[in-house]
């Protein structure tokens, strides 16, 4: 009776606390939802490590395309804080699947199209958009490592062969059938297949088990891909309906690889200490069952790359629309978004009205319009480079993620090029002339070649040379800059440069307000060029000598007006 008594409250305490564990994660799971709804447009903190951030771009190379940005624009113009401030994904999917679109400029109005319907589906559809953020969130992350390098790394492994362990696995076959026959031999020969079963296992089963870990997240990956595709989603957009039938198919093509996968993929039951899982293990090691499906898995998975990567693109490219929603509502909240408008290629022309940069918590709008490419100049610190970059992000935004920080954005689809913020080379041992040149070179280049309009951003022409020169070959540069199949934004402080094209370019200006000693910008973009010069100014406000600061003034006023140094 006393047994009894305490075997029920054995069983008591087991069941409360797999009840309070189930209760534990049904509440964890409607906190999460409930903070999907509020917080929808709020970035989450994230750890924001360098392992982490040298994965995001796996997808994005395995997935090269027509258009995409190269590394000099992606970094002139910060689009690592960019992607950082719209990225609302939840799983490495999601994640990696964002940073592909948000480089990858060369979509044509009709993908763009597509994608916004899926946005707004997503953004009009509240319980949908939750339930697929919670399957996805599901899904998770792979650490520092994407799925492709480990399916990648799968190849490291070679072909292998289960002949041996089925050869084994037979010879038990015969023994147990002489058992009733020669029953101390059959023994003695089962007992020593059992311990050279069990001690290659473990040799063989250490050289498998780094890759087991992409089996689970694969097998994962198709687990959200199914429950996505069977989530009872009112189908108002052609591109969801057409995605779900895709990840059918693809997912029906990937089912034999999902039976017989809990031999390989289930823990070790001798450290858990659970009976079954204890008795599994020693399966297991006698007739290397995992070993033998993990064969048969590594097979199947290298034949079926293609699949893979496919459910993993639509998983992507639904959460990307869902983050790209979220991204707006942030926007809207502060200051405002539009959805672009695509001209012709033979209207070669750009407008943006109200444009800000998306970074900036309290911007200064700024709106312009040309036909022939933009000259800017003015003095230090008054907004040029932010100018610039504004504009060439809000380019970039409207041919990726078909959403600009602006009050309207007219333009034709175009390749984007910049070359703003540039360093010396170290590894190469290039000077700054050097980059600077080769820099400005593949623009050039890429105006040659067939295509779009090139839409190029230069910061400082020639910066790294003496001035002479610098105003001599800038001039000659910038000339080839603009032409039917180019439009060109450059800054300069050299103010010559505006007489010397103004046939080319129109002249925009910044410009300062000097007052009581001190000096402010109103970052209010200017027709014409620059009239004043602020760089002497700054070294007085900043408590120079005055005889450094009034003899570098008059000489800069001799040379106004003479043409020579004093």
């Amino acid at each position: 009776m006393e047994y009894l008594i305490f075997f029920a409250l054995a069983a008591a305490f087991i069941a409360a606390v797999l009840i309070k564990n189930a209760y534990n994660e049904w509440k964890k799971a409607k906190l999460f939802k409930i903070s999907l709804r509020e917080n929808y447009g709020e970035l989450r903190k994230r750890d924001e490590n360098l392992e982490r951030f040298a994965r995001m771009g796996s997808y994005y190379k395995k997935h090269p395309e027509e258009g995409q940005i190269d590394d000099i624009t992606w970094n002139d113009l910060g689009m690592d804080d960019i992607f950082r401030s719209m990225n609302h994904t939840y799983s490495a999917s999601g994640e990696e699947y964002l940073y592909h679109t948000l480089r990858s400029a060369g979509k044509s109005e009709e993908e763009l199209s597509e994608l916004e319907s899926l946005i707004q589906y997503f953004d009009s559809h509240e319980e949908e958009r939750v339930q697929v953020q919670v399957l996805m969130a599901k899904l998770g992350y792979m650490g520092k490592f994407s799925i492709y390098d480990y399916l990648d790394n799968l190849d490291i492994l070679g072909v292998r062969s289960n002949k041996k362990a089925i050869l084994c696995d037979l010879l038990f076959v015969p023994l147990i059938v002489l058992l009733p026959f020669t029953f101390s031999y059959a023994l003695i020969g089962i007992i020593a297949l059992m311990l050279f079963n069990i001690v290659t296992y473990f040799r063989e089963k250490s050289e498998i088990e780094p890759y087991i870990v992409s089996f689970k997240y694969v097998l994962k990956l198709l687990d959200i891909a199914e429950k996505v595709e069977k989530l009872s989603l009112e189908e108002e957009t052609n591109g969801l309906e057409a995605m779900r039938g895709e990840l059918r198919e693809l997912g029906d093509r990937m089912k034999p690889l999902q039976r017989g996968s809990y031999w390989v993929v289930s823990g070790q039951g001798s450290l858990s200490g659970n009976p079954v899982d204890l008795l599994n293990d020693y399966i297991k090691m006698t007739f290397h069952v995992d070993l033998i499906r993990f064969n048969q898995m590594l097979k199947f998975l290298r034949e079926h790359y293609e699949e893979v990567d496919g459910i993993n693109t639509i998983l992507g490219k639904c959460e990307t629309a869902i983050s790209i929603g979220a991204f707006r509502v942030s926007l809207q909240r502060t200051n405002g978004y539009c959805i672009p408008r695509f001209l012709s290629e033979e209207d070669k022309s750009l407008w943006m009205e109200e444009g800000y940069h998306p970074l900036l918590s309290e911007p200064v709008k700024n709106s312009v319009k040309t036909r022939n490419g933009v000259l800017l100049t003015g003095s230090n610190a008054s907004g040029k480079s932010t100018f610039l970059k504004t504009v060439a992000i809000n380019a970039l935004l409207a041919q990726t993620i078909h959403t600009c920080t602006a009050n309207a954005w007219e333009a034709p689809l175009f390749r984007i090029f910049s070359s703003m913020s540039l360093r010396d080379d170290l590894e190469s041992g290039d000077s700054y002339y050097v980059v600077e040149i080769k820099s400005l070179k593949r623009i050039l280049t890429a105006a040659k070649e067939e295509g779009r309009i090139v839409l190029c951003f230069v910061d400082e022409v020639l910066r790294g040379t003496n001035t002479v020169e610098r105003i001599a070959a800038s001039t000659q540069i910038l000339k080839s800059l603009h032409g039917n199949r180019i439009l060109c934004f450059a800054a300069t402080h050299d103010v010559e440069l505006t007489e010397l094209l103004k046939r080319e370019f129109d002249n925009y200006h910044f410009e300062e307000d000097v007052k009581d000693g001190d000096v402010s910008f109103e970052y209010r973009l200017l027709e014409g060029k620059a009239t004043t010069r602020n760089a002497i100014k700054l070294l007085e406000i900043m408590g120079y000598d005055a005889e450094i600061t009034e003899m570098a003034q008059k000489r800069a006023e001799d040379f106004m007006q003479t043409g020579k140094w004093s």
